[in-house]
């Protein structure tokens, strides 16, 4: 889709959770595509576990990838961005890190540190004509729905107002408008997408 609108794209394999995997990343990005002015992080692991069943090796992976990693991307291309005075960053964030449940400790953990993190690299950078917001999406149809049991599926749809699992689609376009110049004036936000489940000023 990127080729037919007359753009350019490589994919690019990493492991977010390592540094040096992602400092490869970025400079074979650069030096293939140019500098990165938009970054969304939206690498994530879920596992749906009780607090019984959640271990060192569940709680150390999903916040090295969730976390972590958002962090080493955004250290490995804010400084570019600053010297250049431009630069967008969505994270990728979810509704469990406003309104968490028992199950998944560690995936709500590591995405409230995703919110925390937003914030503060918004502050920091907004001086410098870059802007960083996050979205927080509900229940969307992706692979990381796979392990979730067909019941549970059930009950959070019976719970969201729109009665309805999100699409892949209805993410993007936020994601969209958020690195776009339509959302010029907004910065260290949290936008919230999950179909009415969760509503809050």
């Amino acid at each position: 889709l990127v080729q037919e609108a007359g753009a350019k794209a490589i994919a690019v394999r990493a492991d977010v959770a390592s540094v040096t995997d992602v400092e490869r990343m970025i400079a074979e990005i650069n030096a293939k595509l140019g500098p990165v002015d938009l970054l969304v992080n939206n690498a994530g692991v879920f596992d749906f576990v009780s607090h019984n069943d959640t271990t060192t090796q569940i709680w150390q992976r999903t916040i090295d990838v969730n976390l972590t990693g958002a962090y080493h991307v955004t250290w490995a291309v804010k400084d570019a961005m600053i010297a250049r005075g431009y630069g967008r960053i969505v994270n990728v964030a979810s509704i469990a890190a406003l309104d968490p449940r028992p199950m998944s400790i560690a995936y709500a953990a590591s995405k409230a540190g995703l919110v925390g993190l937003t914030k503060s690299v918004a502050a920091a950078l907004a001086g410098h004509n870059i802007r960083v917001n996050a979205v927080a999406p509900g229940l969307i149809e992706t692979e990381i729905l796979d392990g979730v049991e067909q019941a549970t599926l059930d009950k959070i749809i019976d719970a969201t107002p729109m009665k309805r699992i999100g699409t892949p689609d209805e993410i993007a376009a936020l994601v969209c408008f958020l690195l776009s110049d339509e959302s010029s004036y907004t910065t260290g936000q949290t936008i919230v997408s999950s179909g009415g489940r969760v509503m809050r000023p």
